[in-house]
This record gives C-alpha cells, sequence and structure tokens, in this order.
C-alpha cells in the first residue's frame, strides 16, 4: 500500500459541491501539436466540468486509489513547519501538487521524504520542486503537459485586452453607478496596429500568437529555439536573438518563460527601463521571473502602462502583497491554468500517470520533467538543474 499525499487549493467559500453554470463542457480529444489528451485506463472518479482542483474534488482520484489498497492524504494546509503536509511527508511515496497552490518541495523537504518515489504536478510547471535535489534522490518529477496550455494562452489574451482597453477601471465605475466616460477612456487604446512580443514560444507562447494574430497586431518573439519558417511566414513573425532586443520595440511583452535560478528576475530595474514607456507586460508563467518591488516602481512612475500578472511568490499571496493595490494592475489569483475544462484534462491526466506508475508502465514522454536522475522528456527541453 502506498500513502499519496495530495495538496489542493481550498473549497469554495460557499461551499462544496458548488452550482455549476453549465451543464457540459466541450469534449476535447487533441492538443494542437497533435498530441491525446490524457487517457487513463480507468473511469474518471468525477463528472466533466465538476470542480475537481479543491480539498473535496480530489481529483477524482479516490474511488481508484482506495479500490487498490491506497491511501489518500488530500489537504490544503502545506507551509507551517506543523502543517498536515509536513506530518504526512515522511511517509509518502507520491506527492501530488497544483501550481495554483504549490506545496513547495525543497531540497530540505526532500531530504526528509525518504519514501519519495514520485512527485507528480497536476497541471503544467514543476518548478516549485528542487528538481537537482529530486533528480540526486532518485525521485521522479512528472507533469501532465499540455492539459492546460490553451486555458493559460486565453487568460493572456483576456488580460492585454483588459489592460490596453482599461477595463477593469471602466468596469469598476459602471458597478460603482458611474458614467465617467473619459475617466474610463484617457487610458484607453487599440490593440490593433500595436506590437507584441513573445519572450518564449513554447506551448503557451506559441498559442497566444496564434490567437492574437486576427486582432492586426505586429507579432514577434524570442526564444532558445527558434521556430521553422513555415511557422514564422504564417504568422508574419519577426524573430529577435535576445529579449533586449525584443523589448525595445514591442509595446506589450508576454512573459512566459521557465523559472530556474539564472532566470530568477530577469526583469528587474534595468530591464523594464529598457522598455518603451507605457508597454504593458503580461506573466503568467511564474512570480519570481521579476523583481516585486520593481515592478511597483516601474507602474507608480508610469514606465510601464500595466502589469497583469496571473503569478506570485509565494503562492498564496500575503494579504498585504503590493502587486495587490498597486495601480493599473491586472491582478489575478492563480487561476489561468485550472478552469473547470482544464481540470478535467489535468485530473484525468493524474489518473493516467498514476496508473503507469503503479502498472510499472512507461509514462508519455512528454509527461517526464525528471527520471533516472536526470532531466528527461519535456524537462529536458524546458529545464536547468543549476
Amino acid at each position: 500500500m502506498a500513502k499519496i499525499l495530495c495538496v489542493l487549493y481550498p473549497d469554495p467559500e460557499g461551499g462544496y459541491p458548488p452550482s455549476y453554470a453549465r451543464d457540459d463542457i466541450p469534449v476535447i480529444t487533441h492538443y494542437a501539436n497533435g498530441q491525446t489528451v490524457p487517457n487513463p485506463k480507468g473511469p474518471l472518479g468525477f463528472k466533466p466540468g465538476e470542480l475537481v482542483g479543491c480539498v473535496s474534488g480530489e481529483l477524482g482520484l479516490r474511488p481508484y486509489l482506495e479500490k487498490n489498497g491506497h491511501e489518500l492524504i488530500v489537504t490544503s494546509d502545506k507551509d507551517a513547519p506543523d502543517s498536515v503536509f509536513e506530518q504526512h511527508l515522511p511517509d509518502a511515496e507520491i506527492v501530488i501538487s497544483q501550481p495554483f497552490w504549490p506545496a513547495y518541495l525543497t531540497k530540505e523537504r526532500i531530504a526528509k521524504a525518504k519514501k519519495l518515489k514520485l512527485a507528480l504536478t497536476a497541471g503544467i510547471g514543476s518548478d516549485h520542486v528542487d528538481l537537482e535535489a529530486a533528480a540526486q534522490a532518485g525521485v521522479t518529477v512528472a507533469e501532465v503537459t499540455g492539459s492546460n496550455s490553451i486555458s493559460v494562452a486565453e487568460h493572456v489574451v483576456m488580460m492585454v485586452l483588459s489592460l490596453v482597453r482599461n477595463y477593469l477601471p471602466s468596469h469598476e465605475i459602471a458597478v460603482k453607478g458611474g458614467w465617467n466616460i473619459a475617466d474610463c477612456v484617457q487610458r484607453s487604446y487599440d490593440v490593433e496596429g500595436m506590437h507584441f512580443g513573445a519572450i518564449a514560444a513554447g506551448r503557451i507562447g506559441l498559442a497566444v500568437l496564434r490567437r492574437l494574430k486576427p486582432f492586426g497586431l505586429h507579432l514577434h518573439y524570442t526564444d532558445p529555439h527558434r521556430l521553422s519558417p513555415d511557422i514564422e511566414k504564417e504568422l508574419d513573425l519577426m524573430f529577435h536573438p535576445d529579449v533586449e532586443s525584443l523589448i525595445k520595440v514591442v509595446d506589450i511583452v508576454n512573459l512566459q518563460m521557465p523559472l530556474y535560478p539564472s532566470t530568477e528576475h530577469f526583469f528587474n530595474d534595468a530591464m523594464f527601463a529598457k522598455m518603451k514607456r507605457g508597454a504593458y507586460l503580461i506573466n503568467t508563467a511564474r512570480g519570481k521571473l521579476v523583481e516585486r518591488d520593481a515592478v511597483v516602481r516601474a507602474l507608480k512612475s508610469g514606465h510601464l502602462g500595466g502589469y497583469a500578472g496571473d503569478v506570485w511568490f509565494p503562492q498564496p499571496a500575503p494579504a498585504d502583497h503590493p502587486w495587490r493595490t498597486m495601480p493599473w494592475n491586472g491582478m489575478t489569483p492563480h487561476i489561468s491554468g485550472t478552469s473547470l475544462s482544464a481540470q478535467t484534462r489535468y485530473a484525468a491526466g493524474t489518473l493516467e500517470i498514476l496508473e503507469n506508475y503503479f502498472e510499472g508502465t512507461p509514462m508519455r514522454e512528454e509527461y517526464l520533467i525528471v527520471d533516472g536522475g536526470k532531466l528527461a522528456g519535456t524537462g529536458a527541453s524546458s529545464y536547468k538543474l543549476t
């Protein structure tokens, strides 16, 4: 029998289960790159479209795990030294976490987890795991690659339009009973004709570029792995050899690069100074890619026209985090990749990975981040150990 320790975000304040706005969700069978959606052998422990990413939802895993004699511990209590997570970690064979409410598997925590064999991310992004420590300890790290890429890409498009059109302050005026048109439009522009730059054009970055093409933007990107000439021609994409050359010419920057030690605080005061005055920055990648207080300074000075972020550090962010109150922000809790549609896919992918693990069958190569003491699969092309 294995102990599976699963850390999920808390239930809705109004109680669980919620009342759903729709009766179903569209059926998706493939992603844009041809990869099939998760396809576990066994039945899902939930109806597609249900809220399964919270504690009571349990990712729908309990029926499968208990049927096979395993123990499932689900909690949102993860940070304090005496948290439920810390209490069960030494005996856990598998730890499941989400990027939205991450259980940080530090080097110290991995050292305590003597029985740990698999660190599984329900979603995309495993930087809450110390990958080098996991590799040294022989822990496999896996995630459900592709499961919520389009969910995040759609969120980016929403944030772009919300910032540039000054939607959020305008909506607030309407809610409060006002009709202050001049106040609304004094910071409202069309995106048509603007220059948009993607820093990294992987699954999410490229999906954003494809979705913004019809808006009449001039599209730019930089990435260590240049896209094919066919894609560049299709989207009329301009390639830049480095970030600095891109941010000098674009009006909107989409930050989509992975987080590892060399990219931490990549956007700081010096980098912001190189951007055009009034440019907008979108960050749905990781909060630590930008220096917290440098963002605040750039907005207050007027050098940045707006900052929309879906990611923070730490997560959850404290109530007094300055990004909550800085001017011209479009911050959200980390929700972009956990829509009810995305939850169906990453919960199914979590089940598929668990089936592989317990049956001793190979996991999909694209799901692997660390395996056999080294970066593997998607991890080999997305992360660095130092």
